[in-house]
């Protein structure tokens, strides 16, 4: 029994130090040195595609006026810019703000939906009018976008540029967390958003196989648009690896720089990525051919990347059940053992206390960070297990 268990933890040691080190350390090498752009469209180009951006809104009232003014300040010829915007039966000033903003603007159509259905419906019904005003094709870029995630001026004309490039089928912008406190859990986001952001250019430059875009505002060919099944959780990972079983390339651009306001508080970050592992799960169950087993660049960075991420909470808690086990016939193991139920235990608890004292937490932040996004992982399998239900959502308390 001794022995099983200890295959067991160094099996989770393994899997945890392959995907969170030797993974993206192995990608940055390979990576490095070669260039990242090649065929892009130049600024001012005649031939830059038509661009619908979709955007579903549900009760945006303190961002949505800011949302718009970034929006309406891209570079992008303007008569080559068309907005379709949904509401998401909001209840508070976000229609009233969007129809004043709107008014009198060409290209420029809302969607005040009166039933709650979650972000994939209103994505669904904004590509189908999209693609009334202009076909599917090459010559059509969707950029879909959170009302929360403000865009640079550049943003626009630096995600569509790629597809001068016929195999590009999906770009994602760089994501960057503002209003970071100390006291609170933003810092550790911001850490761990900067290495995805480096580890998925990696990715990008390597193989053109980007593992998902952050979500808040990335560029797809029209033609490779597929309405987003009604109850899906995790919509921007589906449509991206759709792309990718297609043949096509999804990369990220570093140059394509947004901003998104920090959540502080362990409660609101635990609860958004409680809803992101139960999405993530169903994407699993969805695209799991390509890790059984993983023979292909996309099958392994689909397997290192993510996959082994999502079932870090249950490593971890299997090791610390392995070296229980393995307590049982050696004392060392036993402290182990003791000391891991100590730290995944205490260090959540410790973290809330420093925060509520407004105490920076150094490196037990960064620690409770992890436990903390790790425990939310289980129980979104626990949710997916349960069976999802719908894919409204509940907006996370950003600064």
């Amino acid at each position: 029994m001794f022995w099983i268990a200890l295959f067991c933890f160094l099996t989770c040691a393994c899997a945890l130090l392959h995907t969170y080190v030797l993974y993206p350390l192995g990608m940055h090498r390979a990576a490095r040195g070669i260039p990242a752009h090649r065929l892009v469209y130049a600024q001012g180009d005649p031939d830059l595609p038509v661009v619908s951006v979709l955007m579903s809104l549900y009760n945006e009232e303190k961002v949505i006026a800011d949302k718009l003014a970034s929006l309406f300040a891209q570079t992008y010829p303007t008569e080559k810019l068309w907005y379709f915007i949904g509401s998401d039966c909001s209840s508070d000033a976000t229609n009233r703000l969007v129809t004043e903003a709107a008014a009198g603007r060409s290209g420029f159509f809302f969607f005040p939906f009166a039933q709650r259905r979650g972000k994939p419906p209103v994505i669904n019904d904004l590509a189908r009018e999209a693609l009334l005003r202009h076909p599917a094709g090459p010559g059509h870029v969707f950029i879909l976008t959170d009302a929360s995630v403000m865009l640079s001026p550049d943003v626009v004309h630096t995600l569509v540029r790629h597809f001068r490039d016929p195999q590009i089928g999906l770009v994602d912008a760089r994501m960057q967390n503002v209003n970071l406190n100390r006291q609170g859990i933003s810092m550790s986001e911001q850490t761990y958003i900067g290495g995805e952001t480096r580890l998925k250019h990696a990715e990008s430059v390597l193989w053109g196989q980007m593992m998902g875009p952050f979500g808040g505002c990335y560029a797809l060919r029209s033609d490779l648009f597929e309405p987003i099944p009604e109850k899906r959780l995790v919509d921007d990972f589906f449509l991206a690896f759709r792309v990718l079983e297609k043949g096509f390339k999804a990369i990220n651009d570093l140059d394509a720089v947004c901003t998104e306001g920090a959540t502080h508080r362990v409660q609101d970050e635990f609860r958004r990525k409680k809803r992101i592992a139960a999405g993530s799960f169903q994407n699993l169950a969805q695209f799991r051919r390509w890790v059984l087993p993983p023979a292909t660049t996309l099958g392994f960075a689909f397997f290192s990347h993510k996959v082994l991420r999502w079932l870090g909470g249950f490593f971890l808690l299997l090791a610390i059940g392995s070296a229980g086990v393995m307590g049982i016939y050696n004392q060392f193991w036993w402290y182990v053992f003791c000391v891991s139920i100590l730290v995944a235990a205490g260090l959540p608890l410790l973290h809330t206390l420093l925060e509520r004292l407004r105490i920076p937490g150094g490196p037990i932040r960064h620690l409770a960070y992890f436990i903390s996004m790790n425990a939310a992982l289980v129980a979104g399998y626990l949710q997916w297990k349960r069976g999802i239900r719908g894919s409204v959502w509940q907006r996370t308390t950003r600064y």
